[in-house]
Order: structure tokens, then sequence, then C-alpha cells
């Protein structure tokens, strides 16, 4: 066993940081971020609350110069104990429908990132992004590997992992990658449970979370907030079957079938539909406060999952506190955030290799 004092410690610079997810979760692992990067200005108080002592850098990664950390921070190049980490935007990449002309801004932020990689050379690299990064055929993947590959990162380790077998709750398919230039350790991702993590082990009454109504405001910083219904779409969800109910218990009724929906019963199949106990939830995205986009209706109760719930599935501390006013803004930073949980396991899996 090693002495304390040989323990090496890990500093960290969190791209594209967003609200804090990754950072939360590498600072758990006990890694110190130095700083997060990211230019939604929307983030900056959440991020900045919730890591004390990790500076929030406000600014298009496009515009940071490569010496700025050296120069601000005293980051040293070629330092075997940096971690640079790059979840950059993914929206391009996505299987969930997006407008690829606005998402394109998004397409090459690796390339951005590898900049920073190339000036500093960390001791490890960290990525996390869609899995469309690897199958789309305009994707920088390939170009941002070969660049690893030059600057001495020969040693990579990269999948697509279901992170419900990681202590997320939710069936969510994602990119990880770590890479390292070091010689005397290996590329490493954490060790996969045996079984997944479960939307009961998670929420409910017996996690705290109080029956509530759609519409419900909490004003506490513990935000079980839930968005409002329609009276038609209350309807629609009164008549979806409680555990895993779908639209299709209400196809049948002319008042509450919805017009785009006739005739395409294999097609948008989560939409409107509940969540099951006994299974992850679904990906949570940025919309998860709608039961239109997606199957986030509560199993039991007529309504969407709440922010802290949608927060919980993503692994965020129940006294990770969302400083904002916009239920649709606190839903962006929680459905685009890396899962604490995985940020810190791959922390930790980092320092086990020491």
């Amino acid at each position: 066993m090693k002495e304390v004092s040989e323990i090496k410690k890990y500093k960290a610079i969190d791209f594209f940081c967003g609200g804090g997810g990754m950072t939360c979760g590498l600072r758990q692992a006990g890694i110190d971020v130095i700083a997060g990067v990211d230019i939604d200005k929307e983030a900056k108080d959440t991020y900045e609350f919730n890591n004390k002592g990790t500076a929030f850098i406000e600014k298009d990664i496009r515009r940071v110069h490569s010496d700025y950390f050296e120069r601000n921070f005293g980051i040293s190049r070629n330092d075997d104990s940096l971690i640079l980490v790059g979840c950059s935007p993914c929206q391009f990449y996505s299987i969930i429908n997006t407008d690829k002309n606005s998402s394109l801004k998004t397409k090459d932020l690796l390339r951005n990132f590898a900049r920073f990689i190339e000036y500093y050379r960390p001791g490890y690299v960290l990525v996390e992004n869609v899995p469309g990064i690897l199958t789309n055929k305009q994707s920088i993947w390939p170009t941002f590997k070969s660049k690893l590959e030059v600057l001495g990162y020969g040693k990579m380790l990269y999948k697509v992992i279901d992170l419900s077998y990681y202590g997320i709750p939710q069936s969510r398919k994602r990119f990880s990658l770590i890479a390292t230039r070091l010689d005397n350790v290996e590329a490493r991702l954490p060790q996969a449970d045996e079984k997944q993590a479960l939307l009961c082990d998670f929420i409910g009454e017996s996690h705290g979370f109080q029956k509530i109504e759609a519409g419900h405001r909490d004003n506490s910083d513990f935000n079980h907030t839930v968005a409002g219904l329609s009276d038609k779409c209350l309807r629609r969800l009164k008549k979806t079957k409680h555990d895993g109910g779908s639209r299709l218990d209400w196809a049948d009724d002319p008042d509450l079938q919805l017009k785009c929906f006739i005739g395409k019963d294999d097609s948008f199949k989560d939409s409107y539909g509940r969540m099951w106990w006994n299974k992850p939830a679904p990906t949570i995205t940025t919309k998860f406060f709608s039961i239109s986009n997606g199957r986030f209706g509560h199993p039991d109760e007529d309504r969407a999952i709440s922010l802290r719930e949608g927060a919980t599935l993503q692994t965020f501390p129940i006294d990770y506190v969302f400083k904002t006013n916009s239920i649709s803004t606190t839903a962006r930073l929680i459905g685009n955030a890396v899962p604490c949980e995985y940020a810190r396991r791959l922390g930790e899996t980092i320092i086990s290799n020491s």
C-alpha cells in the first residue's frame, strides 16, 4: 500500500463543463478540478455555487488561447498528473431529431479541444459523447483519434457503454474514451456492474420524493418542481396505465388521440409514456420535463418527472442546487450533463491506475 505522501494528486480542466456533472464526479473522486470552460452563461451560477474553488471560464473554446491556463492558473506543460476532459456538445451526432444546420457548429469542437492537448500534453485525456461520433460519416472522430496517436497517446481505450451498468438508472448509451501518454500505466475504463441500476432504487416516496401534481412549484433548493399539463394531456396521462403504460392506451379514443399518431402505432412509441419502476429510466434529455418528448411520465402519478427527479436520475447529489428560475434552463443543464456517478468512477479509475 502506498504511503499518503506517494499518492499522486491529480488535477483536471473540464472543457464544455455545462452545469458541472463531470466536474462534480471528478471532485467526488478526489481530483482537483482547476477550472471548467463553457460558453453557456446560464450554467455559470449553478457551476460555481456547487463546485466551490473551481473557476468557471465563460468563454468559447475557439476564442481561448492555448496558453490561457498556463498564464492564469499556473498549469504546467507535460504534467503527468493533469487530466484534460472534453465532453463537447453532441447535437450534430445525436440520434435525437435536431436541426443539423444549427447544430453544425458543434461538429468540430473536438478539433479545438485537441489544440489544448497538443499544447499541454497532459497525462490523461477523457472524452464522453454520443455513440454517433463513431458512426456518423462526417464525424471528426477519425481525425481526433489520429491526432491523439501523433501526440503520443497510443494507449487509448474507447467503447460505447450502457450507463445503466455503471450506477446510472437510465438506458443511456454513451461513447467513452480514456487515453494516456504515460509509459507505466494502461488505459482503463471503469468496470461495469453485473446488474443494471433501476428507477425504483432512486426515486419514489421511499427516497424522499413526496407525491405532487402536475404544475407543482417547489421554490426550495430541493426543486421538486414539475411542469404543468393541459386538461387534455392530463386526461391522456390518466388513461395511461401505471408502470410502463404508453399512448396506445388511449389510441382508440378519438378525443384524445393526436392526428400525427393515427396509423403510426410503431412510431414515437415512447411519447406520452410512463416509466417502469423495475427498469432503468429512458435517457434523460433536455426535455425530460415534457411527457410529449419521450417516456417521461411518472410511473404512478399523473405528471412528468420533476426537475429534482431528473437530476437524481443523472446522479447529481441531492443537495446540488440549480441556480436558475426556468424549468427549461434547469432541465437543459441536467439533461446535457455527464452523470456524476460515471464521472466519479472515471476519476477513481485513473487514481487507482497510479
